[in-house]
């Protein structure tokens, strides 16, 4: 039980760190690749790209999903987070448009493409494999621990690296060799993936299931994606997108767009952005692991709408204030205080998916619900900087996405049925 957790919140956190660090170097990135008039035409593109990435997701989650239900969940997961890992450092090798052109950004976006299968890979089996290893009780807190504390994680990793990388590259350094180095880190989650997944376990609901197939007990196998797409388990699907959109939307709005506003709206150094965004992620952590728990005493419905009602009313707030302010510990609160919201809205959001379906289903169920809306909510950030249209219009314009994406949310929490305790 211990190695499954420790596996499912490092595997995440790992497979996060190799996203955020292209958020976390997205006004760089945009001049090298994608460079435009306007500063939010840059970084739209960006974000564009980030996008790609989680489009492709479904398909990982397809492929991968598949094998984890079929032949189980570990070596999914291994071969899932080397890949990422390989490709994220890939980027640091790339030409810039300055030295090949065009070219540039199309080797960069086939990059995104590849990433993306192995990032919806790690979400079919880490997804499933740390809430399969623990008691009932603890599934919530589990859940929160894995999906907003693995990405709180991640992040925190990335605000370490990208500290080291900008205080190495100081100035225009960084816009030589800091942003390669940043995504030459990845091999290190490959590294630790490797040591990680060698000594993991299969998961106890899978090896059961295994048990009754050999038994001759078990039902007639069926193909996991098929079977979800069929009249019995299609609604379910369309359903959990409802929460999985507005999760997905608010966590990239949230911990996932906020590195860019404090470089482009609160004009704040990289040494002093890391260490405010190093704060956020803790309280990400904190959040994910509190609200998932929460889940766990009052359900996941309800932990749904109490969660929706506050973004809507805080979110709005804090990003307006955000911008307001030019006072450092005014801008961590803030910054912390939204992160804190991004992780909540979230946090219960895997045990909903594991109890929606069984086991023989579940790592392709629970990752194409993840995916498939994180992937339509991923693109709410590009949404965003194209509406904000100057550095000045991001706050409203992130306000007004968010009160709209959390309407969605709640509608989406008012549709469920009530799921905890209901996992087999």
């Amino acid at each position: 039980m211990r190695n499954a957790i420790i596996a499912s919140v490092l595997g995440w956190s790992l497979d996060l760190f190799d996203l955020f660090i292209l958020l976390y170097v997205a006004p760089v990135v945009g001049a090298l690749f994608f460079p435009a008039s306007a500063p939010t035409l840059s970084l739209a593109a960006v974000y564009a790209s980030f996008a790609v990435t989680l489009l492709m997701r479904p398909v990982g989650s397809a492929i991968f999903g598949h094998y984890a239900d079929v032949h189980g969940r570990k070596n999914a997961m291994f071969v899932a987070i080397i890949g990422v890992g390989i490709a994220t450092a890939a980027f640091g090798v790339l030409p810039t448009i300055a030295q090949a052109g065009a070219v540039a950004p199309i080797l960069f976006l086939i990059l995104r493409l590849v990433q993306g299968v192995f990032v919806g890979g790690v979400v079919s089996s880490t997804h499933t494999i740390g809430t399969e290893s623990v008691s009932p009780e603890r599934r919530g807190a589990m859940s929160g621990l894995i999906g907003g504390g693995g990405a709180g994680i991640g992040a925190l990793l990335a605000s370490f690296i990208f500290l080291i990388t900008s205080s190495i590259f100081p100035g225009e350094a960084f816009a030589v060799w800091g942003w390669r180095c940043m995504f030459f880190s990845g091999l290190l989650s490959s590294l630790l993936g490797w040591f990680i997944f060698s000594s993991l376990e299969e998961s106890p609901f899978f090896k059961e299931r295994q048990k009754l197939k050999a038994a001759g007990v078990a039902a007639k196998p069926v193909a996991p994606v098929k079977a979800l797409f069929s009249s019995d388990w299609r609604n379910v699907l369309l359903l959990n997108l409802l929460i999985t959109f507005g999760g997905g939307a608010g966590y990239y709005l949230t911990s996932g767009y906020l590195p860019s506003f404090l470089k482009v709206v609160n004009n704040v150094p990289n040494n002093i952005s890391s260490l405010i965004l190093i704060g956020a992620s803790i309280m990400a952590l904190i959040s994910a692991i509190v609200v998932g728990a929460l889940s766990d005493v009052i359900g996941r419905r309800k932990t749904f709408l109490l969660a929706g009602t506050c973004m809507i009313v805080l979110l709005p707030i804090c990003y307006l204030g955000l911008a307001a302010t030019k006072d450092t510990s005014m801008i961590t609160f803030y910054a912390m205080v939204i992160a804190f919201l991004g992780n909540a809205g979230y946090a219960p959001i895997l045990i909903f998916l594991n109890e929606r379906f069984p086991t023989e289903i579940r790592a392709s169920g629970t990752g194409l619900s993840w995916n498939i809306g994180f992937a339509l909510g991923g693109m709410m950030p590009t949404f965003v900087s194209l509406a904000a249209g100057g550095p000045a219009q991001i706050p409203m314009s992130l306000s007004v996405f968010a009160v709209v994406i959390f309407i969605i949310y709640l509608i989406g929490a008012f549709l469920i049925p009530e799921t905890k305790g209901n996992f087999r």
